[in-house]
């Protein structure tokens, strides 16, 4: 084979244009491009842990701010329910005073009311006592034909009523 033969004329120029062009690829690659490509791997890593560690900030915060919306939540609601409670007071106790007023009224009408009907009842009772001991005396009368007198008639009235 004639290329195996030739090895040794063109050997040494083989191995010079050899390393001449692994060294070139070795200094533009190496020297040139894998920096350039090496800083923006890490401009990017840097970048994504600056963007993890600004969420993770932006995390913490809305945690503090929920933290926060919710004692506040709870303290108006608190409070909310203090001015509930203190509003069912005012309210009961202004109900209490109008119910006072009210049966005060109520009383003094059924007072007024019982003393017209013991009035009334006295004078129903005079009256019956009245009609009662005339008709006593007018049976008596058509009776037994004796005249009885008024004053005997108011009594056995009274005693009569007085059982009843």
């Amino acid at each position: 084979m004639p290329q195996i033969a030739q090895i040794a004329d063109t050997y040494s120029s083989q191995i010079f244009w050899l390393l001449l062009t692994f060294g070139f690829v070795f200094f533009v690659v190496g020297l040139g491009m894998v920096p350039k490509v090496q800083a923006t791997a890490d401009a990017r890593d840097a970048k994504i842990t600056g963007d993890l560690d600004s969420a993770k900030a932006a995390f913490a915060r809305a945690d503090e701010a929920e933290a926060e919306y919710r004692d506040r939540d709870i303290q108006n609601r608190t409070a909310a329910q203090a001015t509930l409670a203190q509003a069912k007071a005012q309210a009961a106790k202004a109900s209490e005073a109008k119910l006072a007023v009210a049966d005060a009224g109520i009383a003094e009408k059924i007072g007024v009311a019982e003393a017209r009907i013991k009035a009334a009842s006295a004078a129903a009772m005079a009256e019956i006592e009245t009609v009662a001991a005339d008709a006593a005396r007018d049976m008596v009368a058509r009776i037994s034909g004796v005249e009885a007198s008024e004053s005997d008639a108011r009594n056995a009235v009274k005693a009569a009523l007085a059982h009843v």
